[in-house]
């Protein structure tokens, strides 16, 4: 099936946060949250190097929107349910829908980190990708130095299945080793890992 005739939900809960698409207008609120973690992201994440201005996390979050809708990219963004508070983002990224295979991104504000919300949300995603997105295999990459992100994969129970060395550059444009982190969905429908 062309995945742009896939229809499944935008949104969906955990017990503390509601995970959606990107809409148009989110961009101010993800510019405040990037502007506040800017220290702690820009040692990982390309987009928080040179900080955004307003209206480029605007564009940014239109053309995430657009990608969703298109099914290249599913970009989701992760809000308390107690309080409305942008949070952080997340989604599923390098997809090949012929195999079923979907990679989980995220990065979170700073004041937010430590709470377990990204760990919360990687189990909420690998269950709406396995109800809605007929998902087959997960995986969350990262730089291998990366330790609180190599912690979120290991904590929701993925197996470290590779570590590709110099395979992407890092933020400096350097040489980086990446960690695969791989769930499976397995004959009996769980997921996990073969052993």
């Amino acid at each position: 099936m062309n995945p742009i005739l896939r229809d499944f939900p935008h949104e969906f809960e955990t017990d503390r946060l509601l995970i959606r698409c990107p809409l148009p207008g989110d961009g101010v609120m993800v510019n405040e949250a990037i502007m506040e973690s800017h220290e702690e992201l820009k040692a990982w994440m390309p987009f928080a190097v040179n900080p955004p201005s307003v209206e480029q996390s605007e564009e940014n979050v239109r053309r995430a929107h657009a990608k969703f809708l298109l099914r290249e990219d599913l970009r989701l963004h992760m809000f308390r349910k107690s309080s409305g508070r942008f949070v952080g983002s997340t989604g599923l990224h390098r997809i090949n829908w012929d195999v079923g295979r979907f990679e989980i991104g995220y990065w979170i504000r700073t004041a937010e980190s430590g709470q377990g919300l990204v760990t919360e949300a990687v189990h909420g995603i690998v269950r709406w990708a396995s109800d809605h997105l007929d998902a087959q295999r997960v995986e969350i990459r990262c730089d291998a130095r990366n330790l609180k992100s190599r912690k979120v994969a290991e904590r929701a129970g993925f197996h470290l299945e590779a570590l590709l060395r110099h395979d992407e550059p890092d933020v400096q444009g350097l040489p980086s080793d990446t960690p695969v982190y791989v769930k499976l969905r397995l004959p009996n429908g769980e997921w996990g890992y073969p052993a």
